[in-house]
């Protein structure tokens, strides 16, 4: 009799299942609200895996320190937190990791505490034949609630920043070799390397939707990030509202020395740890957004329909059935 495995029903199916331990709905999203007399809080767990996520050839320890502390971060920014108090910390290691390892990963991850807020508040260590840094970060739920599940049709798609530059910059570091007739000049290495070992996220993001809202009645937006990549946060968004999500390539924000072709668009759409908003407003209040900050861009629109992603231009449509990454 076969046995089913993990690495066949893959991670959404594995969270699927899980979900029937835990109350309805806990895993719409990725951080759990927890209410309070006072403020709510948003609880976030994100691990970071040895020869997943990360080896000591593609990233230094004090960068991971940074990485793990941002991946966390911005998945409260996504849930509407309007403050990080602080972080617990399981470091799971092997017993010949060298100190100065551990050092440099603890001085990564105050830098990025003291550059957006919060403080280690305690944690656990472990001895594992492999490294692991899973971080729970705790936040204060602001007045407006990010939720996957609150897109509505007629909604304007929007993202933070550029996709795409985070997988560059791994395949960097990685030492992957690309196209013979493609050429990457210095300034977008450069800045690939950065988005990868150094991403960084929105503490401003909240202020701005609230000075640009235009109906003060709403109080819930559909919300997520792109660690996973573009494609997934856009699907995520799709399947949790019950929309059928609407994509103008020709809106896709993008480097500007970003090479052109198949396998470009796939890096970009399905790369992952950029860690940019992707999200859902009004059209006014879009509108409003865009025009107060430039690093946000419409790039589609929620319809009715099934669950889906399609582009507005069908000879795109291609693109979509590469894979999303995966953890197992």
């Amino acid at each position: 009799m076969h046995k089913e495995i993990i690495e066949d029903i893959g991670e959404k199916e594995l969270i699927n299942r899980l979900g029937k331990f835990m109350p309805k709905n806990q895993l719409l999203d990725d951080c759990a609200l927890i209410k309070a007399r006072n403020d709510d809080l948003l609880i976030n767990n994100d691990s970071l895996v040895e020869n997943i996520h990360f080896n000591d050839l593609t990233i230094h320890p004090e960068d991971l320190g940074w990485k793990a502390v941002v991946s966390n971060i911005s998945d409260l920014l996504s849930s509407g937190s309007k403050k990080t108090i602080g972080i617990t910390i399981s470091l799971i290691i092997p017993a010949k990791t060298e100190w100065v390892w551990v050092e440099e990963l603890y001085k990564g991850i105050n830098k990025a505490l003291k550059k957006y807020g919060g403080k280690i508040l305690g944690g656990d260590c472990s001895q594992g034949n492999q490294k692991t840094i899973s971080i729970t970060a705790f936040g204060i739920q602001g007045e407006l609630e990010l939720r996957r599940n609150a897109c509505k049709p007629g909604d304007i798609i929007l993202t933070t920043g550029i996709h795409g530059l985070s997988k560059l910059g791994f395949m960097i570091q990685s030492k992957i070799n690309f196209d013979n007739n493609v050429s990457v000049n210095k300034r977008l290495i450069r800045k690939s390397i950065e988005h990868f070992c150094r991403p960084k996220v929105y503490p401003n993001f909240l202020k701005n939707l609230l000075k640009t809202r235009s109906n003060k009645k709403i109080n819930k937006l559909g919300c997520t990030d792109s660690s996973d990549g573009l494609y997934q946060a856009v699907q995520d968004l799709a399947i949790a509202s019950k929309c059928k999500a609407i994509l103008n390539y020709e809106k896709i924000p993008k480097d500007k020395d970003w090479p052109k072709g198949e396998k470009w668009d796939e890096y970009y759409f399905f790369g992952g740890e950029d860690y940019e908003l992707v999200f859902s407003l009004p059209k006014k209040w879009a509108t409003n957004l865009i025009r107060l900050d430039k690093n946000i861009n419409e790039i589609g629109y929620f319809a009715n329909g099934e669950p889906s992603i399609e582009f507005q231009d069908n000879k795109k449509d291609a693109l979509l059935k590469n894979t999303p990454f995966k953890h197992f």
